[in-house]
């Protein structure tokens, strides 16, 4: 209750404070009301004791000139399923103050920072995950002029409603070589240049293994642009640090991410590699989930917002992964002959990501836990695959009123390694357990605009898959009555599961509701087992019937 008395004031105090500067508040609110279904769970795994779970969060933030300072006050009485169960009471999690001095930036208590693109340190929040490793301590940001700007970090991350063990520490310097040399601008030529220095500091107490209690990562980055052109690269180096993740063995870790993009008008083309090994990076070496990580490994393939592909993300493979990703899209000029009035627009994107080479070692071992784990040649491929997707999509406007898109996917999924987690080294010992789904799917969606300013979408999904969840057709309806209302419907059979019992019908209702800047959303159906990944970072949702509830607004 003292958490909540302490929001209670801080909302009290606004309309003083209100007078002295300005106050914005944003508050958000999800809750399900879960019904037992026997046939979606027939033993009543996932049933939660609780029938009625939920989930809230407001922020206050106050500004005056150069003075900023806010607090987030959250409750979960209790969590929805599927969201890491640390999240469990009430109180303030989130609290800091802010102040510009000159080209100076200081800030104390919690706040939200990356180095380049995150290899080595990121602090950020995924709400929609129950992610969230805000950092709390203090943060320095300054601009030392010519192009040069040093950002400075200290203190522990957020472990739910306390901090983790370890302490973090970091420097970041990023330099626009544009200032100190004029010259590269005036030939069309835009560079930038940037190194990161973090440190994790925590005591290693264990019978068997000598653990460091200092573990430094270290990146360098470069981003270059010319005309159409751009090109951007970071290189990470991590030394040993061993952990829960890696199986506590001391190989370093590294990590290589590079893109190339080219854009005109009607064309666009993009170029992406990586190469992670042994990057896994957290302030506590025994933390699991989502719990203190310290960087952000990006995904290298593309997010899919319909729902039978979305069904096979991809999840970064923190341990070592490499691949890469092409897309390529072009669009038919307007008043051209296939182009037609108003244009078309053609994409393709074929991603692929596989496992490192990995080796034992001289002494025949691998992946032990306190030795160096395995050896790795970077020039060469790894034996396992994750994930393949290639995709194209064709889009066209034929009218003011009406307009459509076709997509093709082709998938290439690893349930071994995705789903149920099993590592390279099991894998490699026993290739045949090594499960590789392949899915094949096309989606057909529509969008219409009717008479006093209304829309009318609907999508036509199927997916074909040679295992797992078998084969599933899916049918969307959207209509938006006026800004204020929209209505949709949906409905997901999965017809062709392996399994009889499981194939099942998964129906969904959803009413949403727009008030100047509040927003109501209420649902009724079944959610299916699955994993909603964001980034390449996932959580496993389990299968379940209610009612959700879900509202937004700010002031």
């Amino acid at each position: 209750m003292k958490a909540f008395r302490l929001a209670l004031i801080a909302y009290l105090l606004m309309p003083t404070l209100h007078g002295q500067g300005k106050v914005s508040v944003l508050f958000q609110s999800d809750a399900q009301w879960y019904l037992e279904d026997k046939v979606l769970d027939p033993t009543g795994e996932f049933y939660p004791d609780e029938e009625f779970l939920g989930q809230g969060h407001a922020l206050i933030t106050y500004q005056s000139g150069n003075f900023t300072a806010g607090l987030r006050y959250e409750n979960y009485q209790n969590v929805m399923l599927g969201f890491p169960t640390g999240y469990r009471g009430e109180g303030i999690a989130y609290r800091y103050a802010q102040w510009q001095q000159g080209d100076w930036n200081f800030t104390v208590g919690n706040y939200y920072e990356q180095f380049g693109s995150g290899l080595i340190f990121r602090s950020y929040e995924e709400r929609g995950l129950g992610l969230d490793n805000a950092m709390d301590g203090v943060r320095l940001i300054g601009d030392l002029g010519n192009g040069l700007q040093i950002k400075a970090v200290m203190g522990r991350q957020r472990l739910y409603f306390a901090t983790g063990e370890g302490v973090l520490r970091g420097v970041d310097l990023g330099w626009d070589l544009t200032q100190p040399f004029p010259k590269l601008s005036d030939k069309g030529v835009f560079a930038s240049i940037g190194a990161s220095f973090v440190s994790k500091f925590q005591r290693g107490y264990d019978p068997i293994l000598n653990l460091p209690n200092n573990v430094g990562a270290w990146a360098i980055r470069g981003d270059v642009s010319k005309g159409l052109w751009d090109w951007s690269s970071e290189y990470a180096y991590k030394i040993n640090d061993p952990s829960y993740d890696n199986g506590y063995i001391y190989r370093p870790g590294q990590a290589l991410v590079s893109t190339l993009t080219f854009a005109k008008k009607g064309f666009g083309l993009l170029l992406s590699g990586k190469r992670i090994d042994n990057m896994s990076f957290r302030s506590d070496r025994n933390a699991q989930q989502f719990d203190l990580f310290v960087n952000f490994l990006p995904s290298s393939t593309t997010p899919h917002l319909y729902a039978l592909p979305s069904l096979y993300p991809y999840a970064t493979q923190i341990n070592g992964e490499q691949g890469g990703q092409v897309e390529v899209s072009y669009q038919l000029p307007r008043g051209s002959k296939l182009g037609g009035k108003y244009g078309t627009l053609f994409v393709f994107n074929a991603s692929i990501a596989q496992s490192i080479d990995k080796q034992v070692l001289d002494d025949g071992s691998m992946a032990q836990a306190g030795s160096m784990g395995y050896q790795s040649d970077w020039l060469k491929a790894g034996e396992i695959p994750y994930f393949q997707d290639i995709n194209a999509s064709w889009s066209k406007k034929y009218s003011r009123s009406y307009k459509t898109m076709l997509t093709f996917y082709d998938l290439r999924y690893n349930k071994t390694v995705l789903i149920d987690g099993v590592g390279d080294a099991v894998i490699l010992d026993s290739p045949n357990m090594d499960s590789v789904i392949h899915v094949q799917a096309v989606v057909w969606e529509n969008q219409f605009r009717l008479a006093n300013k209304q829309t009318l979408r609907s999508e036509i999904q199927l997916a074909l898959a040679d295992g797992y969840r078998g084969d599933m057709a899916m049918g969307l309806l959207e209509w938006t009555i006026s800004s204020n209302w929209t209505l949709a419907a949906q409905d997901i059979y999965n017809y062709g599961h392996p399994t009889p019992s499981r194939r099942l019908h998964y129906p969904i209702v959803s009413v949403i509701h727009f008030n100047g800047p509040t927003r109501f959303q209420i649902g009724y159906g079944r959610q299916q087992q699955g994993v909603f990944c964001v980034g390449g970072v996932c959580r496993v949702v389990p299968p379940s019937n209610g009612l959700s509830i879900s509202i937004t607004s700010s002031l």
